[in-house]
């Protein structure tokens, strides 16, 4: 009985170390502003996908955009120049970061729908750096984003996305 008793007790301490361990990690995570979901708990594992790929757009940090994407994720709108793959976001990432250091992601809006999850992100930051032969002077950035992301297993396979890239241009000086 006594070993049983020992046995028991390990479980649950096993069990609420697993509990604490992802509620650390969740509650580092972006959370949207406004969210829609049909059925949150059919919904959790996208939500979550959803929520590590704005980390890694908010810190630049690969290790979300890891967890984020699956092994053979798609960009379905990937822009000229850009890898497919993992490698793609890295190196979008890596660039936007050298024009500006201090940017920001944060979730507007998302919404579920079965493994489809639309999310509305706003980035903000100042142009320090340099992008491509413009360096920066310091001007404030602010521009939207849009992206749908197809989940399976908890994570994103496909991404199709359209930044506000207008704004962003005349923000860096670009474009009149």
């Amino acid at each position: 009985m006594k070993m049983l008793k020992t046995f028991i007790q390990v479980i649950v301490a096993t069990v609420i170390s697993i509990h604490c361990s992802y509620a650390a990690e969740t509650d580092n995570l972006p959370q949207p502003k406004h969210i829609s979901v049909t059925d949150a708990q059919a919904s959790a594992t996208i939500i979550l996908a959803a929520r590590r790929y704005a980390a890694f757009w908010n810190t630049g940090d690969a290790k979300f955009a890891s967890l984020a994407l699956a092994d053979d994720f798609m960009d379905r709108t990937l822009p000229a120049g850009r890898p497919q793959g993992l490698k793609g976001p890295l190196q979008a990432s890596a660039g936007f970061r050298a024009a500006v250091p201090d940017v920001k992601a944060e979730i507007e809006d998302m919404v579920v729908a079965g493994d489809r999850v639309s999310v509305h992100l706003h980035f903000n930051g100042h142009f320090t750096g340099h992008f491509g032969e413009v360096n920066g002077k310091g001007q404030v950035i602010d521009f939207q984003a849009f992206d749908l992301y197809r989940v399976k297993d908890g994570r994103i396979v496909e991404n199709w996305h359209l930044e506000d890239n207008q704004t962003l241009m005349q923000q860096l000086g670009i474009h009149p």
